[in-house]
């Protein structure tokens, strides 16, 4: 896959321009007008459906899997967002990988620059997505790692310092790959296909999962910028381990965005662009931003679930029918996240270019 070796500007570290005490924020962070969190409608009302996977993860009564799986599915469709409880993670473990990762960002910051990262292959320690030149940037910093396949996974790239962070970092990541594996059996159950079908156009035992780590410093003027800007998951599926004390993730439902409540001990489940294309738009993935404020850092953790890279991602067979015809070209998940990579997260433009033409 073709990329750019280097970042086309000198990279500042966010949690540094926090840390200076600056009052006024810097003109490359202002976001337009019409971008900004103060300028769009805020719903205060409704939230993202939060559902409890034991009847399916641990057996229960069939009107009980039944239930829970038309919950998924009407999530899966409205919100392209769900929250998941009892999904077989460890709350111990959640909260521990989360407290390393914390501890991770309050190191020197010559210490955190020996994992400094470039737009080759984002893995490392970053502080902006996309590689034009002059782009209105992002107000946060992140670590990004590979996890699968294994020929792409280097635990020397992970940080050794807390000491525990590759054990965590591991051990986390294998409990999220096998919650992964179990969701994608529930969404393919969900749209008629057979059970293992989303796994095996995913690449099967090749599939990717990769994990980023969200550092949101303290802001001197949160209305004015965005954490993270409006855009929807390229990949397959993400697992979001939110901030335990401050909310910041909005989901778009409608022309409102609707804040996140993160339920205690879950974790926030959204459906990428790869899994709208296979499913033909059944399933949607949403756009969802990520605000800051001025009182408090966040840390979150995102785990994406992708397919192989060079495999044709396309609308699967039985989910094309005379009366919806297939809505999206075939594209490699390579050639999708190339535009990604080079231009940076921007709404839904991407998928929307995969739109056949009628």
């Amino acid at each position: 896959m073709n990329c750019v070796q280097s970042w086309p500007e000198p990279i500042v570290r966010v949690q540094s321009l926090s840390d200076s005490g600056i009052h006024l924020l810097p003109d490359r962070y202002i976001k337009t007008p019409s971008d900004r969190p103060s300028a769009t409608s805020i719903s205060t009302h409704a939230d993202i459906p939060a559902i409890d996977l034991r009847p399916l993860l641990c057996g229960g009564d069939e009107a009980r899997r039944r239930e829970t799986l038309d919950r998924i599915s009407g999530a899966c469709s409205e919100w392209g967002f769900f929250q998941v409880v009892n999904h077989g993670v460890r709350p111990e473990l959640m909260r521990s990988v989360r407290k390393v990762w914390r501890e991770f960002f309050y190191l020197p910051l010559e210490e955190k620059q020996l994992y400094a990262n470039s737009p080759a292959t984002y893995e490392g320690y970053g502080s902006r997505l996309g590689v034009e030149k002059g782009a209105k940037l992002d107000w946060g910093d992140y670590f990004f790692l590979n996890y699968l396949p294994e020929i792409m996974r280097d635990e020397n790239n992970w940080p050794a310092t807390p000491q525990s962070c590759r054990e965590l970092v591991k051990e986390y990541s294998e409990e999220v790959v096998k919650l992964c594996g179990n969701l994608m059996k529930i969404l393919s159950v969900n749209l008629g296909l057979e059970e293992d079908y989303l796994e095996k156009a995913f690449g099967g035992e090749e599939v990717g999962a990769c994990l980023r780590v969200n550092y949101y410093p303290k802001c001197p003027q949160p209305d004015l910028t965005l954490g993270l800007s409006s855009h929807s998951d390229p990949g397959g599926m993400t697992i979001l381990l939110p901030d335990d004390d401050v909310s910041g993730l909005q989901v778009l439902k409608g022309e409102q965005w609707v804040t996140v409540k993160p339920v205690p001990d879950a974790f926030i489940v959204n459906i990428g662009d790869q899994i709208q294309v296979i499913s033909n738009a059944i399933y949607k993935s949403v756009m969802h931003r990520v605000i800051v404020n001025s009182v408090k850092e966040r840390v979150s953790l995102a785990y994406f679930y992708n397919p192989k890279g060079d495999l044709l991602i396309e609308p699967a067979k039985k989910l094309v029918t005379k009366d919806r015809s297939a809505l999206y070209s075939p594209m490699t998940f390579d050639e999708y996240r190339l535009f990604i990579r080079k231009g940076g997260i921007c709404g839904k433009s991407q998928v929307e270019s995969q739109i056949c033409s009628q």
